[in-house]
């Protein structure tokens, strides 16, 4: 067996990828079900959810949605800076690291096709669970087809320039 996997009872890891081989119960995630409904919740009253807000900005009609993400992009700046300095640790004690990725002209092409998936639904895929939440079902179909397109990105990733 090669020896950068470890092997657990719950899932494989490759070793330096990620560091966290503790297999963890459905109680011990709970808190991360918490968290979700917390920015669910966060996300619905912000109406950074909103159809009509996504379609505003993507119009160039309203600050609204760039004030948000320009907010969470300097939050963001200033939580990287701070976990550099102070070389904060995960809560289980790992040493958080940052690694330099080279440019990849794919990330061109994936962005703007989440972009056009964007503004044609009005919804990325991390709100499209509020709006379901919130009973705007049709953003099933939505959900349906970033989850699709997700296999069939794993589907042919092998023959995909990278």
């Amino acid at each position: 067996m090669d020896s950068s996997i470890i092997k657990t009872p719950s899932v494989l890891i490759e070793e330096g990828k990620n560091n966290q081989a503790v297999s963890e119960t459905f109680t011990a995630n709970f808190k991360y079900i918490l968290v979700g409904i917390f920015f669910g919740v966060v996300f619905v009253k912000s109406e950074v959810v909103s159809w009509f807000r996504i379609q505003e900005m993507f119009r160039l009609a309203s600050f609204h949605m760039y004030g948000v993400i320009g907010t969470a992009v300097v939050v963001a700046t200033i939580s990287t800076l701070v976990i550099k300095k102070f070389k904060i640790k995960t809560i289980s004690g790992e040493q958080v690291v940052f690694s330099e990725r080279p440019f990849n002209k794919g990330n061109i092409y994936g962005g703007l096709m989440f972009g056009f998936g964007w503004a044609m639904t009005g919804a990325c895929p991390g709100p499209m669970y509020g709006l379901i939440g919130s009973g705007f079902l049709v953003f099933g179909v939505a959900l349906l087809s970033a989850i699709l397109g997700t296999y069939a990105y794993g589907v042919l990733r092998d023959k995909l320039p990278h």
